[in-house]
Formats: C-alpha cells, structure tokens, sequence
C-alpha cells in the first residue's frame, strides 16, 4: 500500500466507518486504521445488545399485568438467563457482521494497529510511518473504571463485559444511574435478579428537569432501590463487595460499571498537532465543521467527548469525512438534540434542556400519564412529560419526559422543532383516538392557556372533552 494518501481514518467504529462511506467515493487513495475489537461499539456493547436484554426483561415483566388483563399463569412462569444472554450475543453477532466486512472488504487499506499521530499529516502504526493530506481520528471511547477497582476481577463488568458473561450473579449492584445504568439496571431487575442503583448525581437517565426526575424516581424505585446524589465506594468483604455511599450500604456479588465513557485519545499523539488540549487531553473542535483549529485534522465521534450518541456520531463521520475530501470547508447545521432512554417508562429530552432557557421567556405545558385514557387501557399510564414554549410567539423550544411511548413522542416533538412550529401548529394537526399521542396534545393544551388567544376559528383552540376515555 502507498504510504502517502489522501486520506487516512483513525478508527472503525460509528463514526469511522460513517467518514469512509464519503472518502470512498471521492478516492482511493485512503486506509483505515483500527485498534481493538471491530464491528462498532453501538452493534457489539452497546445499543444493540442492550435493546436485545431489555426485549426480554420487558416480556417477562409483563406477566406481572397478566392477571389484571384476566390471563391466569403469570406466576409459573420462569426466565432462563444464560439462555437470554446467548440470544443477546447470537442477535449481536449478526448486528456486527455487516461493520466488519466494510473493513474486511478493504484488503490492505484496512490496518489493524494503534495509530500513534506525529504531526498533522503524520501517523505511526505498527512501526510505519503514513503520509496523509487529511487525517480524521475516530477513536472512539471506553468504559470509565476507577483504577482501584480492578482488584475485583471478574465480579467488576461494564457494559463492554457484561453480554459476554455466561451467567450473572443473583445480587448485583449498579454504580452508575445515567441513561446505560439505568437502562441496565431496570432490564436485570426484571429478569428477576436483586438489583440495587447507585448514581452521583441526583438526576437519573441525562434528565435536567426536577419534576420529571422526580416522578421518574418514584416509578424506578417501585422495581428496585436507587440511591442517587453521592458516589460509591467498594470494598471486597468476606460475603462479596460491599458498596456504600455514605448512607446506604449493601454486599453484593457483582458489581457492574456505568460511570460513563471515556475518549480513547491515550497515547494518540495529540499533543504533537501544537494546539491547547484540555483536562482530558482534548482539543476544541468545531462541531459544524468536526475541524481541530485550521489543521486538516477532523476529530469525530466518541473520541471528542462531545456527545456519545450514534446518530450524532454518525453525523460527525459524515461531516468530517465530506470536509476530508473538499476544496473548501463545509459549515453543517447540526440537527435538533434527541436523547431517548429505553427504560419504562421511557426517558426523552428534546431541544433545549430547562437550564438553557432564559426564565420569564418562556412557558411549560405539563402533563400526568396516570389520567391518559389509551396508557390506562394498556396498563402503562405511568410518567409525566413538559413541554416549553417561547412566550410570546409560541414557539416550541424544547421537551424532558418520563413517559409511555416517549421514543415516539420524542420524534415527533424533534420534527416540530426542527421545522420551528408553535405549539398551535402542532395542534392544529390531527391526533386519533386512542393513541398515547393524546397525553402530548393535553400538553400542548395545557401551554395553550398560558400563551396569547388564537382566533376561534383555528381548530388548534379545541378544547377538551375533560373526560378520560375521549381525551
């Protein structure tokens, strides 16, 4: 292979591979280096895999509803966990063969090794030095785990371990409630397991809204016990690990690590591109342009610690690979902020966050799922969703919720705001009857009565019914 190219790619993960996809065909004057297991962090440890275990905790869950609906046997039913996590990792062995014949289609272009950079067009791996025009590093990220913790062996997972296991332990323990913990958590408590939670912050699953966290923490707590607000230390005790936060104290068998991600940057050579790196070894990135300063060095994805999502990542491919190939820099618009945790009730924050919005600029539509008539028919009214809108015009700004179908909820409420509709314009669209989209038209309702009056013959000014089975 030509050790001077056009393009070289540091990693084959989300991002990576979304960046190939555009170098490929403006040239073939590229390589791809990876370092680590191939096939995507989302298709091997984490979206995936994930959504497969929460599939089944969900469906023998549901039995504990069966006898409210009139279905007698819920209670002799029973769940074979090794065989739910050989299904998890035969489902995910077929997510991630499709990533890996992208590289493996590569011939030589394709380089396994840890790329070390030596300066903005050059790149060290497996002892070969690689001349590039443009650069785009991809590394993507790894579990955070306190160096101390290590002394726990096998009983400490994280979620790059944990589908690998044969079998869990009966007790286990949390320590992390973002989104993945959470997620985790509730899935293994489902599956019958003694599961207990623990988080730092005193918001759960990325929320920023206290009501909504709140109510989410009541329901959550109703499955097992969750302690958020301090951290957690461990220590190994003749009968497991002892975790503790101060107040709370419980000996477990496992423990499994949810503290988060982190950029895989070490030893990559950043500090040889001559810009300011920050506390964790990162440079500033433009997000419209995924461009480090005015370096043909494109830093995307998870390894720029910005937002570990996989449409954002694969957005950040995109955009770093079209601007690897370009005559001139293209400035992309970033899409509306969408965040959904597939916990029960769903967790979903849309557009602005409550802490970005000014106060005494804007209004909030509330609404309590235990009165949603479709949500009560499925035995699913749980949750609380807001909304906020502009003041004065309307204008749809933003969402946080803990609710029934709050992934669905969520696109449509993302749509509105991308396309910078008012709360009326929504509206004044159709909602059926019954559907959960109906907890969101209250809302929206509820926004409607803080905000100026609309002429009557808008049919957003509909009111409701105030009656259960019609609203």
């Amino acid at each position: 292979m030509d050790t001077k190219l056009d393009v070289l790619i540091i990693g084959a993960g989300s991002a990576g591979l979304a960046a190939l996809r555009e170098v490929r065909k403006h040239t073939k004057r590229f390589a791809v280096i990876n370092h680590g297991p191939y096939g995507t962090t989302c298709a091997r440890v984490g979206c995936m895999p994930s959504k497969s275990l929460i599939e089944a905790a969900n469906a023998f869950h549901r039995r504990q509803s069966f006898a409210e609906f009139g279905i007698n046997g819920g209670d002799s039913l029973s769940v074979d966990i090794p065989k739910v996590l050989r299904g998890v990792r035969d489902l995910r062995d077929r997510f991630i063969a499709g990533p890996i014949k992208f590289t493996e289609d590569l011939g030589p272009r394709s380089i396994a090794g840890k790329a070390r950079l030596l300066g903005p067009h050059h790149v060290l791996v497996n002892g070969q030095e690689l001349t590039a025009d443009k650069i785009i590093v991809a590394t993507g990220s790894r579990p955070i785990v306190p160096a101390t913790w290590t002394e726990f062996g096998d009983r400490l997972l994280t979620t790059d371990t944990l589908f690998e296991q044969e079998r869990l332990y009966e007790r286990i323990a949390v320590i992390g409630m973002g989104a993945i913990g959470v997620e985790i958590a509730q899935a293994l408590a489902r599956l019958g397991l003694e599961v207990v939670g623990y988080g730092q912050d005193d918001f759960l699953a990325g929320l920023t809204n206290e009501a909504v966290n709140r109510t989410f923490h009541e329901l959550l707590q109703k499955e097992f016990p969750v302690y958020p607000g301090a951290p957690a230390e461990l220590r190994q005790t003749a009968d497991g690990i002892e975790v503790t936060n101060g107040t709370h104290t419980v000996v477990v068998e496992q423990v499994i690590a949810a503290l988060g991600r982190r950029p895989n940057v070490d030893d990559l050579g950043l500090e040889t591109l001559g810009v300011e790196l920050d506390d964790q070894g990162l440079p500033k990135v433009n997000p419209q342009t995924m461009q480090i300063g005015d370096l043909p060095v494109f830093l995307a994805g998870d390894a720029n610690g910005r937002v570990a999502l996989l449409h954002e990542t694969a957005d950040e491919g995109h955009i770093a690979g079209l601007n690897a190939v370009a005559g001139k820099i293209i400035c992309f618009k970033r899409r509306t902020p969408l965040m959904v945790v597939f916990s029960d009730p769903n967790i979903a924050v849309v557009g602005k966050r409550l802490s970005e919005l000014i106060p005494g600029t804007f209004v909030t539509g509330a609404f309590d799922f235990r009165r949603q008539g479709r949500a009560r028919a499925a035995l699913r009214n749980k949750g609380l969703v807001h909304v906020h809108a502009d003041k004065q015009s309307g204008l749809l700004l933003g969402a946080e919720m803990c609710a029934p179908a709050g992934e669905h909820l969520a696109h449509l409420l993302a749509l509105a705001i991308d396309r910078s509709l008012t709360v009326y314009d929504l509206l004044h669209m159709p909602f059926y009857h019954p559907v959960v989209e109906e907890g969101l038209r209250s809302a929206l309702r509820d926004l409607t009565a803080q905000l100026p009056e609309k002429p009557a013959s808008d049919l957003s000014s509909c009111a409701a019914f105030q009656a259960e089975a019609l609203d």
